[in-house]
């Protein structure tokens, strides 16, 4: 029998199939005792809905592998951060079209408020150009950016950094 962890590492993001949730870093941990697997899963952010196809995918997987007890976590602590997307994970957006995320903020105490718009330098998939703009804050889900580029106006989706 595959192990769980490696059965639960092919798992895809539903709204980033090219990703694994271990490439977006959401697959936490897969542990297996006394015949029981425990996956703990943490979401991009609070309200994700794609957790619920998560969880199911994940199910769907290792019963399909022969796991019959399975138990499916959700682990809020530490908060995801776009930090633990994978180096493979980050190619595999650029060579589909999105634009990986750059560092994740820092920040220990109060997060201040700011008004305007951030100023962000995101390099276009297609070219590589720094000349982007973002046309829309939130894309086909919350976490992606909608932008473009001004070299070769393609446009391209960004995920955000948290």
């Amino acid at each position: 029998m595959v192990t769980a962890v490696a059965v639960a590492s092919t798992v895809t993001d539903p709204e980033l199939p090219m990703l694994t949730l271990a490439d977006l870093g959401v697959l936490r941990e897969v542990s297996e005792e006394d015949g029981r697997v425990t996956v703990s899963i943490t979401p991009t952010y609070t309200g994700c809905p794609a957790m619920d196809t998560m969880r199911d995918d994940l199910e769907h997987a290792l019963r399909d592998a022969g796991y019959t007890e399975i138990e499916i976590r959700t682990v809020l602590e530490p908060a995801w951060t776009s930090d633990w997307i994978s180096e493979d994970g980050r190619r595999k957006l650029a060579e589909a079209g999105i634009a990986p995320p750059g560092s994740a903020p820092r920040r220990s105490g109060p997060i201040p408020l700011t008004l305007g718009p951030s100023v962000r330098r995101v390099a276009c998939p297609h070219c590589g150009s720094l000349d982007t703009e973002e046309q829309s804050r939130f894309s086909a889900t919350a976490c992606k950016a909608l932008r473009r580029c001004r070299s070769c106006w393609e446009p391209f989706e960004h995920v955000k950094e948290i």
